[in-house]
């Protein structure tokens, strides 16, 4: 890894661990993380006072993996839609939004986009 990429993985994660102090998750109000990775996004609703993942879904889980075409913009939004499915069958309709220390445009925005529109509040 070039050190380039060292510094900018190192912001990240520093802007991970400062907002991570500002923002816990519960089992009424879960935690929303989001990851990306350069070929897919995951997705989790955390409960951390138990340290509980309540539900995940990612661009690799089975029953998606087929069904997803177009750009990356469009499967994050898609997998928005299905955490907040998943997440109002379990009776969660709020969450808090944790875009672990990414800029809130692209992909995350579309996730967030697409879990406002499946139902969820943040």
């Amino acid at each position: 890894m070039s050190d380039k990429n060292k510094i900018k993985l190192q912001a990240r994660y520093k802007r991970k661990v400062r907002a991570r102090k500002k923002i816990n998750g519960t089992s009424e109000v879960p935690r929303l993380s989001v990851f990306r990775s350069l070929n897919n996004v995951y997705a989790q609703l955390i409960d951390d006072e138990n340290g509980l993942t309540l539900v995940s879904v990612s661009t690799l889980s089975k029953d998606l993996k087929d069904s997803f075409t177009g750009k990356p913009v469009e499967k994050s939004f898609a997998i928005g839609e299905k955490i907040a499915e998943l997440a109002l069958a379990k009776e969660i309709k709020a969450c808090v939004f944790d875009k672990s220390g990414y800029k809130y445009h692209g992909r995350v925005k579309a996730l967030a986009d697409g879990a406002r529109k499946g139902g969820l509040k943040f």
